[in-house]
């Protein structure tokens, strides 16, 4: 009945929430205890066999994505594709290309940035690939990723200077970004972005599969699976075939 079912939605939702998060507390120190690759805020690019392959591609991809800011106003704001990160995006301040999401491709931004999205498909693991563009005086608040069992990158591609004024903490680092190389970092630990220069940011943003031991790998499947088939990811997927059909980009 209704009036007793109303009640219930909420504290269902609540107990999701919470059993949710203890989950996630737990996954963090498996992942910790199976990663074959450092569980630090930052991780060395060493530790990676892409990376100078992706570095070298660089001049390649920043000509696409130079190409693509000529119209910025295709570009869809992040919480417009992801509504999950409405409290970090704001405006116009945060938009995002997007051309891997979370393993699924979306053809027609791939279509229109064909070198990018070879380069990120070379990539083992690599799950998610957008072009990530922060408009001057923005700051993303700070906040967490909900997952160890992916690490991120950063390859630099919009860098104004000068870099006092532009920078990412992640827990207690504060990094910079410069054109041409790659940052790693780990997302699940507390971490925010500054621009308080007066040009626009820009990087190629990754999410990759963290290295994990052969135990690692069966419970980050199982994991990645049911993330696929939540919101988190099905609504990004359909909002972006939205937006680019109101762009014209399925003709």
């Amino acid at each position: 009945m209704p009036a007793t079912s109303s009640p219930r939605r909420p504290l269902l939702r609540r107990l999701l929430i919470k059993t949710g998060k203890r989950f996630l507390r737990w996954n963090g120190r498996f992942q910790s205890r199976h990663s074959l690759v450092s569980t630090t805020p930052q991780i060395g690019n060493h530790e990676f066999d892409w990376v100078a392959a992706l570095e070298s591609s660089w001049p390649a991809i920043r000509e696409e994505l130079d190409h693509l800011l000529e119209h910025p106003e295709d570009i869809p704001a992040f919480h417009q594709i992801s509504p999950d990160q409405k409290r970090i995006s704001q405006g116009d301040n945060w938009k995002t290309f997007g051309l891997y999401v979370y393993g699924q491709r979306v053809a027609e931004n791939c279509a229109l940035c064909p070198r990018t999205a070879a380069a990120v498909s070379a990539i083992p693991g690599m799950r998610t690939a957008m072009f990530s563009i922060l408009q001057p005086h923005y700051h993303i608040v700070p906040h967490k990723g909900p997952t160890r069992a992916v690490v991120r990158a950063h390859l630099g591609l919009i860098v104004p200077q000068p870099k006092e004024k532009l920078w990412i903490r992640v827990d207690d680092q504060i990094l910079h970004w410069e054109e041409g190389k790659v940052i790693i970092f780990d997302d699940s630990y507390e971490h925010e972005v500054r621009n308080d220069t007066d040009k626009l940011r820009a990087v190629l943003f990754l999410d990759i599969d963290r290295p994990v031991d052969r135990v690692g790998k069966l419970v980050n499947n199982l994991l990645f699976t049911l993330i696929k088939a939540s919101p988190y990811v099905r609504q990004p997927l359909k909002n972006l075939a939205s937006w680019n059909k109101q762009q014209g980009k399925g003709h």
